[in-house]
């Protein structure tokens, strides 16, 4: 299967606990003002990758404690993120997922695409919302503004509502 990104960075110690590699996702219709990502707004743009390429990057990473997935918008791509998801936990590893959308958005989407329920469901953390310029907020952990969350994904959508990983 085949997913189109942005890049690969098997070295992030600000995308999740620990020592993660980062998948970002090409393509974002949210286009935040101040994006940190811009790069990565065009579906188009990019490099296409077959999900064993990235699963062989991710893997010569011996050092890393988790995956995140950023963007780009990670939901865009849903089916193949999810694909890449199973096979990530499949090894044990913590999963992170950024979007600019809500976790009650993705919810409600998740109703009719199984590839965004799988998603969200193999999640251990969902940050949630757009970057907002005027939130922004330095000192917050793993996400830039006031507004985003740190969502425990799978208790979330056990929940059906979204629960807090960090304040």
């Amino acid at each position: 299967m085949k997913i189109r990104l942005a890049g690969i960075v098997t070295d992030s110690f600000v995308d999740g606990p620990g020592v993660r590699a980062t998948v970002f996702a090409q393509g974002c219709p949210h286009q935040c003002s101040g994006c940190h990502n811009p790069h990565t707004h065009d579906p188009l743009g990019g490099v296409e990758m077959e999900v064993e390429e990235v699963l062989a990057e991710i893997d010569r990473a011996r050092h890393i404690q988790g995956v995140t997935f950023s963007g780009g918008e990670p939901f865009e791509q849903a089916t193949a993120f999810a694909e890449l998801a199973r096979r990530i936990k499949a090894t044990g590893r913590h999963l992170v997922l950024y979007s600019g959308y809500t976790f009650e958005t993705l919810l409600e989407r998740s109703r009719n695409d199984g590839d965004v329920f799988e998603l969200l469901s193999l999640a251990d953390w969902l940050v949630d919302g757009p970057y907002v310029e005027s939130l922004r907020e330095l000192s917050l952990p793993f996400r830039g503004s006031r507004n985003q969350r740190i969502l425990l994904s799978k208790e979330s959508m056990a929940a059906g509502r979204a629960l807090q990983a960090m304040a």
